[in-house]
């Protein structure tokens, strides 16, 4: 790598490319088991909001409310107004999909209930997220051109909150799953095997997105680090 500036460098592919791909799957994966069980009426012809109107008494959650949103795939549970809002397709149709992806967002709400753990380390350090995904790539890239090793240390640690962040949400997002299973089970939700399976089965499409993600924010730091180590290596061999 020149001293003053950037080339193409193949070793990005080598930390990055793996992840891209991952990311490429589980985006395309999410899209097919939505596609397809967004088709599929589930046995209680219930929409999202039936779902909600069902699970989140039973569940002490009656200090939640039910919003419906425009936009598309925006479904999640907003812990600082108690709101669960729900996208069209998910609110409206009596579909798997929207029986699933509901009572996921409920199992956030009764982490928010339960004071769950990792949804408070996570909620807890999204300042730090915030500032780390602008102000880390920028410290990094003034420290690697201007030659400041220790500008360029401080953008990765910065930027490495993105990908502490990203793995405190997976056991959130994994534990939400496990409780809509529950939820969907004890409430008579699910009436087959074949049903289980399907509801099942959109889940750990939407698990291997958060799965992608993390790999992805992992990568990237390690290659930056990769990149560090590199140089500090040739200025100790001068």
């Amino acid at each position: 790598m020149p001293q003053n500036g950037f080339y193409f460098d193949p070793m990005y592919f080598v930390f990055i490319l793996p992840a891209f791909l991952l990311t490429l799957y589980a985006q395309g994966r999410v899209r097919s088991a939505f596609n397809k069980w967004s088709q599929v009426t589930n046995s209680h012809n219930a929409t999202g909001v039936d779902v909600a109107r069902v699970l989140l008494p039973r569940e002490q959650l009656n200090d939640v409310r039910v919003e419906i949103a425009q936009e598309q795939l925006t479904d999640h549970y907003d812990p600082s107004s108690n709101i669960l809002r729900l996208s069209e397709p998910i609110a409206q149709q009596p579909s798997v999909a929207a029986m699933s992806v509901a009572a996921h967002e409920i199992g956030h709400a009764e982490q928010d209930r339960d004071g769950y753990l990792w949804m408070k380390i996570r909620s807890g350090i999204v300042p730090l997220v915030s500032i780390g995904s602008s102000l880390g790539y920028m410290l990094f890239i003034a420290g690697l051109l201007g030659q400041i090793n220790s500008l360029a240390w401080l953008g990765v640690i910065l930027v490495s909150a993105g990908a502490v962040f990203a793995l405190v949400t997976l056991p959130v997002e994994l534990d939400a799953s496990n409780r809509a299973m529950r939820m969907l089970q004890e409430n008579g939700f699910l009436s087959s095997e074949e049903e289980r399976g399907a509801a099942r089965d959109m889940l750990n499409a939407a698990a291997l997105t958060y799965v992608a993600g993390a790999a992805q924010a992992i990568s990237t730091v390690l290659y930056y680090v990769f990149l560090l180590m590199g140089r500090s290596r040739r200025r100790s061999d001068y």
